[in-house]
């Protein structure tokens, strides 16, 4: 059995290791928009080949949450606090991964001129860029009102994809010689919009970490 003191710093490990997990996340998320606006096909590749370092570091999370439960046995809010830094972690695990798909997108592309400059892509990218801090922040210091921020700014973000979407589909219709393309940046921004659900699952779960009650942010 673990005393209270190493509990206390093997939660603030946990922690960190969400932080550098989200700070990975994140870095992926803005190198994969980096590769597809510049049509940089070798980032693309090095972005592919670095996602198990992140699928690594949720298992170190599950390890040591899983460690804790087993040692330490703890109750109410100590144990939800590992159980939600266990879903943060799959959450981010997920989003890494759609970062890796962005990523294939500019493979796919193979370095073919883009049909359009890019101007709400990275729009959405940015906001899912600080909903991904903003979450992981909102854990650490179990910010209620930075969770809830979440909902405000899926809204941005699904604004802005419906927006992507019917602009695509104007260029479709237009010339029928940019539906593979105009088809793959779809996908992007369906990449990016899921990305940011799974920042707004976070608040929800911190939410949950301290009200005790789960809200469905996602509406």
């Amino acid at each position: 059995m673990t005393t209270r003191k190493e509990f206390a710093s093997a939660l603030a490990d946990l922690r960190a290791l969400l932080i550098e997990m989200g700070e990975q996340t994140e870095d992926a998320l803005h190198e994969a928009i980096q590769a597809l606006s510049n049509q940089d096909v070798a980032s693309a590749q090095k972005i592919i080949e670095k996602d198990p370092e992140i699928n690594n570091a949720e298992i170190k999370i599950v390890d040591l949450g899983s460690k804790l439960v087993a040692t330490q046995q703890p109750v109410a809010k100590d144990l939800r606090r590992i159980l939600v830094a266990f879903k943060i972690s799959s959450d981010l695990e997920r989003m890494a991964d759609l970062a890796v798909d962005i990523a294939k997108v500019v493979v796919r592309l193979e370095g073919q001129p883009l049909i359009k400059p890019l101007v709400d892509i990275p729009r959405m990218a940015e906001i899912a860029k600080s909903m991904i801090r903003d979450s992981i922040q909102s854990y650490v210091s179990e910010n209620v009102d930075l969770a809830y921020k979440m909902a405000k700014d899926d809204d941005l973000v699904d604004h802005l994809y419906s927006q992507i979407l019917r602009e695509l589909f104007s260029y479709m219709v237009e010339n029928p010689k940019t539906i593979n393309q105009a088809m793959l940046l779809s996908f992007v921004g369906r990449y990016i919009e899921r990305i940011a659900d799974h920042a707004t699952n976070i608040g929800e779960m911190v939410v949950y970490l301290v009200n005790g009650q789960r809200p469905d942010l996602n509406t």
